[in-house]
């Protein structure tokens, strides 16, 4: 009888362990993976992401340009949005220190950096390098525009762009090169007939649709998902550059052929008035930068840069173009301070605005304020004697940037529409006797200033 009993005891109890195990893993398995799947999921991938495609040609490519000193930052528009919306995160995190990827691995086809050319000391077995350790580079170089206006050394071919693949992504590396008014320049990608069209979507590059100008960032280092690097100081500054960086060259060639036909002037008082014009100029661009309005070449200074690459000797003033919705109630003050006095005021806000400074050596500056309607521009002036207005009509425009006198300056992209609405089909002929009120092919009459508003709208000092 005892003996039954120790069995049915023994029998009892591994059917109770047993039902108790059962009842362990069923609690298990629909309530505490329930309850904490997050938190298990969180421990569970301590390094999400860092398994990526994207992630892996990034790093391999930091580990590239690190060994081999190669001068380079990041400029990837949505990685550096990004980094500026969680900069504080960014900040604070160590190298090493974090357990997702959150940045470099968003879905894209390509991670942007740039390279500072005159920065770079050792680009001889750089590819071989990169093709050592997995990566299908190319390299597509151009011409050096900066040495269009020198004939020995026209046609000297400099890198533009390299692309480096590593599995499914690549690296975009922009080659920035320094240009002479203190800013960084980037040349078109423009892919030559040997090229393969399928290496990478290249429609989907955010750089190199046509050539760039930007600022001279200010770097610092930071750690983005795990992986130290290089960004501009202000990452937002940079984004917005980007869309408005198109820049257009000087045309030297035909700069060259227009002082073949018609001698330029080196004439010591042609000397010296392009040299008080591209001070006045610099001292022009300094203010309205500091004020943040944007400006542009116009009428003849905008003629002069297009062609022939220089100051017209023979203009006796620089005039400039901006939007009238940036202009600023305190703009006057800021070219009085500046040391340009007020010469005259003409219009007002609403209509026809005007203002003219007055440089040194008799050189001055004229300001054009332009008004957007439905299908054109235009802007306007003013008869002093008679109140007699005046309006210039052009076609529609944007900005690009170019290089003029040594400067990193904005003209119109559209500059031969808005030349010949100016000057006409003969704008290659030098015309030194200029009429505003009747010579302009786009001027038209635009009534007159009530006498009652004539203080208001003729002011001459």
């Amino acid at each position: 009888m005892s003996r039954i009993n120790k069995n049915v005891v023994l029998a009892l109890l591994t059917l109770t362990s047993s039902a108790f195990l059962l009842f362990q893993l069923y609690y298990y398995k629909h309530y505490l993976s329930t309850k904490n799947g997050a938190g298990l999921s969180k421990s569970k991938g301590s390094r999400i992401g860092f398994d990526s495609t994207q992630w892996r040609a990034v790093k391999k490519f930091i580990m590239l340009t690190s060994s081999q000193n190669v001068p380079v930052f990041l400029i990837d528009p949505l990685v550096l949005e990004l980094i500026n919306k969680n900069f504080e995160q960014v900040k604070n995190t160590s190298q090493g220190s974090i357990s997702q990827c959150t940045f470099f691995c968003a879905p894209r086809d390509f991670t942007a950096f740039a390279l500072q050319y005159h920065l770079w000391k050792n680009e001889e077995g750089w590819f071989r390098i990169a093709e050592n350790m997995g990566f299908q580079c190319l390299k597509i170089e151009s011409k050096d525009p900066r040495l269009d206006g020198i004939d020995s050394l026209s046609g000297t071919e400099i890198p533009l762009h390299y692309i480096c693949k590593l599995a499914t992504h690549a690296i975009h590396l922009v080659v920035f090169h320094e240009r002479s008014g203190n800013y960084l320049w980037h040349g078109h990608l423009r892919l030559k007939e040997h090229i393969d069209r399928k290496f990478v979507p290249f429609r989907k590059l955010q750089f190199g649709r046509y050539p760039g100008a930007f600022d001279r960032p200010e770097l610092q280092q930071v750690t983005v998902d795990g992986l130290e690097v290089l960004i501009p100081k202000d990452p937002m500054h940079f984004v917005e550059e980007v869309p408005h960086s198109r820049f257009i060259e000087c045309r030297y060639k035909e700069a060259r052929a227009f002082f073949q036909q018609y001698l330029d002037d080196n004439t010591v008082e042609a000397v010296a008035f392009r040299k008080s014009a591209k001070e006045l100029l610099q001292l022009a661009a300094k203010t309205l930068n500091k004020l943040g309005v944007p400006f542009w070449l116009s009428s003849g200074t905008c003629l002069g840069w297009y062609r022939q690459c220089n100051i017209i000797p023979y203009s006796k003033d620089v005039d400039l173009g901006i939007f009238i919705q940036d202009y600023k109630s305190d703009i006057i003050l800021a070219f009085q301070d500046a040391g340009l006095p007020l010469k005259h005021k003409f219009g007002k806000v609403e209509d026809s605005l005007e203002l003219s400074f007055q440089g040194k050596d008799d050189v001055k500056l004229d300001i054009f304020f332009f008004y957007e309607e439905t299908d054109h521009m235009w802007n306007g002036g003013t008869q002093a004697k008679t109140g007699k207005k005046f309006k210039y009509l052009f076609p529609k425009f944007t900005l690009c940037w170019t290089e003029f006198v040594d400067m990193k300056v904005h003209v119109p992209c559209e500059t031969l529409e808005y030349i010949e609405a100016n000057y006409g089909k003969t704008w290659k002929i030098p015309v030194k006797t200029w009429d505003w009120k009747r010579s302009p092919p786009n001027v038209q009459p635009n009534g007159i200033w009530p006498i009652s508003e004539w203080d208001e709208v003729i002011q001459l000092y």
